[in-house]
């Protein structure tokens, strides 16, 4: 909750005017409480799980032949009905383990100081800070999945990410609940270690997810992050891993390849 009962008293506080979105979020914020806030972050979970994938959709409906010169796999294909189901089963699996492992992660998020208040972060702030959640999610999310890789770890608990050979959309959060503890611990690594404003959470959790949604995306489109980074995994790079499957040794990095080409795990792409 805002320590400023007035924009009047945060200027003065802050000792100068307010900017339109700082003032915005002082109108949005005033009656909340900081735990108020924090689980706006289940609405957005469940809103990132669906608009990135429908996305993909609609380009499928609206320019089916546009989409099919892109797609990794074309001789696989999923029907609306696949396609809801899946759907309907990561929302049963939000539900039931991303809902509760929020709330009960926002003691933890108070105690390493995400704030909420003003001033807002400045963009060189958001930015920096972005850039190191990437890194840091990176590097743990790839040892997290080389894990879920052995035996044992893949038969009981990752195998059914991999159910699907050829990725899409609506099945990136498609997984065992243990899965989706596991690999949400390196998203909140990064705040925790560099902890910073609520908005920045907002837009890193926003960014990782639609990312995440890319990869499994099945399309390699254009416009994806890997034809403008060069240095990123890329849709491609995950379809390969998927398409492998349980024989995978590879291909384990989400976002970078600096951990697959470090420790000899990007061979089969070279």
């Amino acid at each position: 909750m805002m320590p400023f009962a007035s924009l009047q008293e945060a200027e003065t506080a802050i000792g100068r005017s307010l900017t339109r979105a700082e003032t915005l979020w002082f109108n949005y914020t005033a009656n909340k409480s900081d735990y108020a806030l924090y689980c706006h972050n289940i609405p957005l979970v469940f809103l990132l799980s669906t608009l990135p994938p429908l996305f993909y959709l609609v380009m499928e409906l609206i320019f089916p032949t546009y989409v099919a010169s892109y797609k990794l796999q074309p001789k696989i294909k999923f029907s609306l009905y696949d396609k809801f189901t899946c759907y309907l089963g990561v929302m049963k699996t939000l539900l039931l383990t991303a809902v509760p492992m929020l709330l009960a992660s926002y003691p933890l998020m108070k105690m390493i100081g995400i704030r909420t208040s003003l001033p807002l972060p400045s963009s060189i702030e958001v930015i920096s800070q972005l850039i190191i959640y990437f890194i840091i999610d990176d590097y743990a999310n790839y040892w997290i999945h080389r894990l879920c890789h052995l035996k044992w770890m893949y038969e009981n608990i990752h195998k059914v990410h991999h159910e699907y050979s050829a990725p899409m959309g609506f099945a990136t959060l498609h997984a065992h609940w243990m899965d989706v503890i596991l690999f949400g611990i390196p998203s909140f690594l990064g705040p925790a270690l560099v902890p910073g404003h609520m908005i920045t959470l907002f837009l890193w959790l926003s960014l990782r997810e639609i990312e995440s949604v890319e990869n499994h995306s099945g399309y390699d489109f254009p416009w994806t992050l890997k034809k403008i980074i060069p240095f990123t995994a890329g849709v491609e790079y995950h379809d390969y891993h998927h398409c492998v499957g349980g024989q995978s040794h590879s291909n384990f990095a989400p976002v970078f390849t600096y951990c697959d080409y470090i420790y000899g795990t990007d061979k089969v792409l070279n």
